[in-house]
């Protein structure tokens, strides 16, 4: 008996008993679209970190005052006092370098006219513009003037300019108090939204870094200093350049602990998809075991299939069907009944990742790996558990086979 034969014999047997078949599919339908959901959950994840990491800028490293195991440093103060801007200038004069931006941070209450508002407010220069890719959508971000007068010019976030200038006026010119000192408005900048970590990047005030430290902060010291490397690929020697500068900017030994760390946007963006690909994979092994589940049920009724056609086997036997005839008769119908269900599961699992998506704002990215690796994963369930069913009833001795009664 040929393949296509098969094939008709196992429609009609799936046909005769639809709702046992309907059951009997269940589990690899719920195991397939629960995988492709889970691993399309856990990709957009890790898309949407990474693309909100990449939004930071693009080449990226962060030199920061203290040693590595101290963590996140403040920018105000108390931070570990180890970064200075001549460390920044130093730095900018390295070859491989597009930009290098000194920064300091503090929070203020902001003043206009009777309004108010508490916000951060960042010191910086006008390299950390083009670093950032950020675009104003009235005047203009700061200038290289403005910071070596430290100036008292101030650039808006929109969440700031909706507090202070709730009637819609254009905050362009206009005068605001920061900490009771006097800043003249210059720009606004467009949009950012929230941080992967939900941060407001729209609720904050960016003044030059010489005003910030000599009038607000009143230190001598930076909080960090973002480099922007010319390509991706040089980032790791430039990380060893500005470490090696450092190291003998602040006297310190090779085998000594240095006073500053170095965070690589690169090494992280690894780190996040590394980790995201960890969870999702788990996230599929426990939606595969479902799978699993259907796999063993589909045996069980295949099973149950030959009990009720042992005599039907014992007259195809009796006509000439050979053992090989039996057994690829029942795994065909156990491959059929598994890539319906498997076909059945990517369907949902396809308009689930999209109704997430749609209904609960979750980032989802659906892509062919995960339907592949489901439909695969259907064939090799069904012959895997279809194979022992099929053995026992190719096993079947003819003349039994024809006494047997139900």
């Amino acid at each position: 008996m040929n393949f296509k034969r098969n094939l008709e014999v196992a429609l009609n047997g799936i046909k005769a008993n639809k709702m046992r078949s309907a059951l009997t599919m269940l589990g690899i339908i719920i195991g397939v679209s629960a995988v492709i959901i889970m691993i399309s959950i856990g990709q957009g994840a890790s898309k949407s970190i990474t693309d909100e990491i990449s939004s930071m800028g693009s080449n990226m490293l962060m030199v920061r005052p203290g040693a590595e195991q101290q963590g996140p440093v403040r920018g105000a103060g108390g931070s570990v006092n180890t970064l200075t801007m001549e460390d920044a200038e130093a730095i900018a004069k390295l070859g491989m370098i597009a930009n290098a931006a000194p920064t300091v941070s503090g929070s203020a209450t902001l003043a206009h006219g009777s309004e108010t508002w508490t916000s951060q407010y960042n010191g910086t220069t006008p390299e950390m513009q083009t670093i950032k890719d950020w675009s104003t959508t009235s005047g203009s971000f700061l200038t290289d003037k403005d910071v070596s007068e430290a100036t008292n010019v101030a650039v808006l976030g929109q969440t700031v300019v909706k507090n202070l200038y709730p009637g819609g006026t254009n905050p362009i010119g206009t005068k605001i108090r920061i900490n009771k000192l006097q800043y003249t408005v210059v720009g606004v900048l467009a949009a950012k939204g929230s941080s992967m970590m939900g941060q407001d990047q729209d609720d904050v005030v960016y003044i030059p870094v010489t005003t910030a430290m000599r009038k607000m902060l009143g230190q001598k010291y930076i909080s960090q200093i973002t480099v922007q490397a010319e390509t991706q690929e040089i980032m790791d020697s430039l990380e060893n350049s500005i470490e090696s500068l450092l190291k003998e900017r602040h006297d310190i030994q090779s085998n000594e602990e240095a006073d500053f760390n170095i965070r690589n946007q690169a090494e992280l963006i690894e780190t996040v998809e590394s980790t995201s690909a960890v969870m999702t994979m788990m996230l599929a092994g426990v939606a595969g075991v479902s799978l699993l589940v259907g796999g063993i049920g589909i045996m069980n009724i295949m099973l149950v299939s030959v009990t009720e056609r042992t005599r039907e086997i014992g007259l195809r036997m009796a006509v000439g069907a050979t053992d090989s005839n039996i057994r690829n008769q029942f795994l065909v119908e156990a491959l059929v009944l598994c890539m319906l269900g498997g076909f059945t599961g990517i369907l949902l699992g396809v308009a689930g990742s999209m109704l997430l998506s749609v209904i609960a704002g979750w980032s989802t990215s659906i892509t062919i790996y995960p339907i592949l690796l489901s439909a695969g994963f259907s064939a090799a369930v069904g012959i895997f558990f279809g194979y022992y069913p099929a053995k026992q009833a190719a096993a079947l001795d003819p003349i039994e086979a024809l006494r047997f009664e139900k």
